[in-house]
């Protein structure tokens, strides 16, 4: 039971650490990242099995680990309250051309990355943009005047 308990807390700790740096982290991943998220997963595996290494303790932990993420989806998917707190809101960071700084720089999100996205996506310039929104997943998605 205590391995379930360690896997329950490790799965709520990822989420909320996950939350907390941000949307844009989350979908570029920059080498410092991926150390990051490697490093995380090994101390979150010693935490949560402490020193059992036995096949029941990994079965209950990756179990209770994919029943908590299992149960998370279904938590968002039936309440617009909690996705909100858990997976965000879109937010608009180009309004007609102009950054919004504020919530650039809440979501630290450069200017340099908006303008990557925006290539990428074809636009030239910003002037062309109605609308740029980061989207909970940490994309841009941009709206044409």
């Amino acid at each position: 039971m205590d391995i379930v308990l360690r896997a329950v807390f490790a799965y709520v700790f990822i989420t909320f650490l996950m939350r907390v740096l941000g949307r844009r982290e989350l979908s570029s991943l920059a080498p410092s990242d991926l150390i990051l998220l490697v490093v995380l997963g090994d101390l979150i595996q010693n935490g949560v099995t402490q020193s059992d290494y036995s096949m029941t303790g990994v079965v209950l932990a990756t179990s209770t680990i994919g029943l908590c993420a299992v149960g998370t989806s279904l938590l968002v998917y039936k309440s617009k309250r909690l996705s909100k707190i858990i997976e965000g809101d879109p937010l608009i960071i180009v309004q007609d051309g102009k950054p919004i700084e504020n919530n650039m720089r809440s979501e630290r999100v450069k200017l340099d990355d908006v303008m990557e996205e925006a290539r990428e996506q074809q636009i030239e310039n910003l002037d062309e943009v109605k609308w740029a929104v980061l989207e909970p997943t940490g994309k841009i998605t941009f709206i044409k005047k």
